[in-house]
């Protein structure tokens, strides 16, 4: 039995892509139907490790899964960002001609539009693209197409009869690969793999200048900052937190960058630190 790997949606999903590519096609997949269903399926054992998508090149940052990130027993060990293909997949003996109906996410349908605007299809919403991609495959039908990656046409006996549809062919989501904070060693640094980027988040009082004062840290140490997201606090109204991203060459740099953020914010907690992720 291969490494259980937590996802949000179904078989065949982006999330499956995802983990398959950084993982490897020898894992066995626990689906979950919401995220907090990811993070509690790790936290109960019955995954030994999770990706959680954090944010889209055109959609923007996933808010709520900032928050969820914050759990004590959780580590971040890794990213990958997963170019988004949406292809039209039919049984494997249908032809265009044939098909009277696309089905799939809404989403899915919207980031298609330009293709499927002149077919004269009928647009049939659904929960999910890879389980629209099932229900083609499993029903057998022959009037409908789904709209989906590329691995649930390998999983459900699909064609791709038009790859690649969607307008925008720069998507990219960002997928964050966790592990329980107790099955990853204390010192990330020893070893083969290189440590070069971390994720963190921290909180500043209204006081002139305290942000800026941790922000500037990164400058003093040589440290790129890649992603700044602020998010509120939901027992504080009108208060924020601070989701950062930061890349760096020298580690020793890096440690001392956060000691110094530590010591001018009101409370710093690094929940992340691993190697740059890859594109696929």
């Amino acid at each position: 039995m291969g490494l259980r790997v937590a996802i949000q949606g179904y078989e065949g999903c982006f999330h499956h892509i995802a983990a398959e590519g950084y993982f490897g096609e020898e894992i066995q997949i626990v689906p979950c139907a919401t995220f907090r269903g990811v993070v509690r399926a790790l936290e109960e054992g019955s995954a030994d490790a999770a990706l959680m998508a954090i944010e889209n090149s055109i959609a923007g940052s996933i808010l709520p899964n900032y928050g969820l990130l914050q759990d004590r027993l959780l580590r971040v060990v890794g990213e990958l960002y997963l170019q988004i293909r949406q292809n039209l997949l039919v049984l494997p003996d249908v032809q265009l001609s044939e098909i009277r109906e696309v089905w799939s996410h809404p989403m899915a349908l919207l980031q298609c539009a330009d293709y499927l605007d002149d077919k004269g299809w009928r647009l049939v919403e659904t929960e999910d693209t890879a389980l629209s991609a099932r229900q083609v495959g499993e029903q057998r039908v022959r009037h409908a197409a789904a709209i989906a990656g590329e691995l649930p046409a390998r999983l459900f006996g699909l064609k791709v009869i038009a790859p690649e549809i969607n307008t925008i062919k720069n998507n990219h989501t960002r997928f964050m690969v966790l592990r329980r904070s107790a099955d990853c060693p204390t010192d990330r640094i020893v070893g083969e793999e290189r440590i070069n980027k971390a994720s963190l988040y921290f909180q500043v009082g209204h006081r002139k200048g305290t942000l800026a004062s941790v922000l500037n840290t990164m400058e003093r140490y040589n440290i790129n900052m890649t992603k700044l997201q602020s998010y509120p606090v939901p027992s504080d109204p009108f208060h924020y937190l601070f989701h950062l991203d930061m890349e760096f060459e020298d580690v020793w740099e890096y440690r001392e960058a956060v000691a110094h953020m530590r010591s001018v914010s009101d409370g710093l907690t690094v929940y992340g630190e691993y190697t740059r992720g890859i594109h696929i």
